[in-house]
């Protein structure tokens, strides 16, 4: 997945600042720091998936121009503890004053595609794919979707403009999932597509018959999943079937076995612990 750096590049800046604050102060102590050049490298410390690189070498860049990074393994490849995975040179007070925030960055980014990756492995000789949710964190979601793609996960959408999700909330609020879809479908902008959440084979033959283009299935048992599927794949009409709630590593081949396209789970995200990486000045 490539990244928008229009949109990424701003949030640099602003998490540079709150590091910075009026200066850092422990590097501007140095003496003639300003004149100095240096080098460091980047290692592992624990084995996974590598993600976020490019992110890091934009931070040091936003500090210096003159900063060089040059990755030494490739996003979405698997580490090793105690690989070299980056070599940096250039001005030692950019590298010393943006170390912390391009380490946080790739820690967390690295830590999201090792779980996404752990995640993958358990259904890759499936069809069904992984893909991310919406539980994000804020001023991160851009970063954190890249870094589930380069785990191996495909992306949900974005932001509630990148489609129609009709959720457990809207359909009370509709008055069901016939009145949702029928005053969504009046306004919604073209090309958009509808998916609706479902709990129950009820509410998966409403979602059917009022022309749902995705069905989630949430919550369900895999006995009343296949059921669902079953259905599903009766009506003849080119529905995409999306399995969610509750998917974790023991429970996500299960679910994939039911027959369903997508899995969606949170969990490569809200659980994720960061990949521990350090920089060494030369």
């Amino acid at each position: 997945m490539p990244l928008n750096w229009i949109a990424v590049e701003p949030a640099l800046q602003q998490w540079l600042q709150e590091d910075i604050g009026r200066g850092d102060q422990t590097t501007l102590g140095l003496v003639n720091i300003e004149s100095k050049q240096g080098s460091a490298q980047w290692i592992a410390k624990a084995p996974g998936i590598v993600a976020g690189l490019p992110v890091a070498a934009r931070v040091f860049r936003i500090l210096n121009q003159d900063v060089r990074f040059k990755p030494l393994a490739e996003e979405g490849q698997p580490i090793e503890a105690g690989q070299t995975i980056a070599a940096i040179s250039g001005p030692l007070s950019a590298l010393l004053t943006g170390e912390r925030v391009a380490l946080n960055l790739a820690m967390r980014l690295s830590g999201i595609a090792t779980m996404t990756r752990r995640y993958a492995d358990a259904i890759a000789d499936l069809p069904a794919q992984l893909v991310d949710t919406r539980k994000t964190t804020p001023g991160l979601r851009l970063l954190e979707k890249y870094a589930t793609a380069a785990g191996g996960a495909k992306n949900h959408r974005f932001g509630l403009d990148d489609g129609i999700m009709i959720k457990e909330n809207h359909i009370a609020a509709a008055g069901g999932i016939a009145a949702a879809i029928k005053q969504i479908r009046q306004s919604m902008p073209y090309p958009l597509t509808i998916e609706v959440e479902t709990e129950t084979i009820a509410q998966v033959e409403t979602a059917i018959q009022h022309g749902a283009d995705i069905i989630m299935l949430d919550n369900m048992l895999p006995s009343v999943m296949a059921q669902a599927v079953d259905l599903i794949r009766s009506a003849a009409v080119p529905i995409k079937i999306e399995a969610s709630g509750n998917i974790t590593l023991e429970t996500i081949r299960v679910v994939a076995q039911t027959g369903v396209d997508y899995i969606s789970t949170s969990a490569p995200i809200t659980r994720a612990p960061w990949l521990d990486l350090s920089m060494r000045i030369q």
